[in-house]
């Protein structure tokens, strides 16, 4: 896979406002704006904990890794990732590899909800 630059991938922990931030940052760059967590839950028509509920966190994962594969082949893209997308050395690599990587940090205070 070539390498595309041109992608802006969001990473932090769960409510660090990386949806929130990435929807502003694609309208603002011009970019298409997408979610991982979004398109796993539109592709099998349930909700996130639904799926750690039937499948556990290694189902999960994999669905994740997935949708991270399909979504760095598109171009311009600001992608909002789920908040353990980096546990896997691989997803790691892949976002390094295809895009800039951006860190929200956030207190566990301000954490939305």
């Amino acid at each position: 896979m070539p390498k595309n630059k041109n992608n802006i991938f969001l990473i932090g922990p769960m409510g660090s406002g990386k949806t929130s931030v990435a929807k502003k940052l694609s309208e603002k760059l011009g970019k298409q704006f997408a979610d991982t967590d979004v398109k796993i839950s539109n592709k099998t028509g349930v909700d996130i904990n639904y799926i750690f509920d039937i499948e556990g966190e290694v189902g999960f994962r994999k669905r994740e890794e997935a949708t991270l594969k399909e979504c760095i082949l598109k171009n311009n893209i600001v992608l909002s990732t789920g908040g353990g997308i980096v546990l896997s050395v691989n997803n790691r690599l892949l976002l390094k590899k295809h895009g800039m990587v951006v860190y929200l940090e956030t207190s566990v205070e301000s954490q939305e909800v």
